[in-house]
């Protein structure tokens, strides 16, 4: 039994482990030359490529992208603008049957039989509301002061009196514009 005690005491006991020194707890250090300083080295010189490689490439990638939306709003706008247009050369083509339906509605008014005219105005309006709403609207020209932007001058007279120089008199032909854009000058007489 006293053997017993013995081997349990004996087993119970910590090992002594043998001390180290400050020395020996260090690890070594790497000489400059060794195969793990010049693997360290390769290692940050591999992040580093990498690391300029991801930002020229996400530079890239920003460009592109900022191009893309570019191009997309670009032509967003440009299918806009196609459409508000698109209508111009049939609105061109309507306004001379427009100019005669103005001629004839003048000459029946005085000529003419009131039904006859009532029956054109009627169509007359109607046709007219029709271009309207399709972004048609007549340039106002009288009275107005003379602008190249709207106006084509065909001649110029001496204005009744002062008030009238520099602006339209009459109207030979009416101006239109489709969306804001003009599509027929209006042909006026301008006061000099």
């Amino acid at each position: 039994m006293e053997e017993k005690k013995e081997t349990e005491n004996q087993e119970n006991e910590p090992l002594e482990q043998p001390q180290q020194t400050a020395e020996q707890n260090q690890e070594p250090t790497a000489e400059p030359n060794s195969r793990r300083h010049k693997g360290r080295r390769a290692h940050a010189k591999a992040l580093e490529e990498a690391q300029t490689k991801y930002a020229e490439l996400n530079e890239t990638y920003l460009r592109l992208y900022s191009e893309f939306d570019n191009y997309r709003k670009r032509t967003a706008k440009e299918k806009l603008e196609l459409s508000a247009t698109a209508s111009a050369a049939v609105m061109k083509d309507l306004l001379p049957v427009l100019d005669d339906f103005e001629r004839a509605l003048q000459n029946m008014e005085k000529n003419g039989n009131e039904t006859d005219i009532q029956g054109v105005t009627l169509i007359y309006n109607k046709l007219k509301s029709t271009l309207q709403k399709k972004g048609l609207e007549e340039i106002v020209a009288i009275d107005c002061e003379f602008n190249t932007d709207e106006h084509e001058a065909l001649t110029m007279v001496p204005a009744p009196d002062e008030s009238k120089k520099g602006k339209v008199i009459d109207v030979i032909q009416k101006g239109y514009k489709l969306n804001g854009t003009v599509i027929r000058f209006a042909r006026v007489v301008v006061g000099n």
